[in-house]
């Protein structure tokens, strides 16, 4: 039987929630990024409707963000994984990483999600 076999498997459990939620955050971005496509086979007379220059190059930047906060997570996860490992197998008491990254990802997931709806929103809603 593995030493402390059940914080072993938590903290697996843990680094594959974060790899699972980091693989879902890329493939949104990668959503936002290539959305054009889809409504130019979707929705065919949208396609003679050019999308404006700068609302493109916002789509492909938020787009891209989406798929960077996804890898840095990975990285992030991976590293935590590690350190985690090493705190269980320890005899010595460690201290909590605390959660101020996981709090930093949130937030910058929220800002980047609240900016694609304001960017949304001027295309539906009717300019006042």
């Amino acid at each position: 039987m593995i030493k402390r076999y059940s914080d072993h498997a938590a903290n697996e459990r843990t680094f594959l929630a974060w790899v699972r939620t980091a693989i879902a955050v890329m493939a949104f971005g990668f959503l936002i990024e290539r959305f054009d496509l889809f409504l130019r086979y979707a929705v065919p007379q949208m396609a003679q409707q050019q999308l404006t220059p700068h609302g493109q190059a916002f789509a492909n930047w938020a787009g891209l963000a989406f798929i960077a906060i996804g890898v840095a997570m990975i990285v992030l996860a991976g590293a935590r994984f590690f350190r985690t490992a090493k705190d269980i197998d320890s005899e010595a008491t460690v201290a909590s990483p605390g959660e101020r990254l996981d709090l930093a990802l949130a937030l910058l997931i929220g800002l980047l999600g609240a900016a694609l709806f304001l960017y949304m929103s001027r295309g539906v809603l009717p300019a006042i």
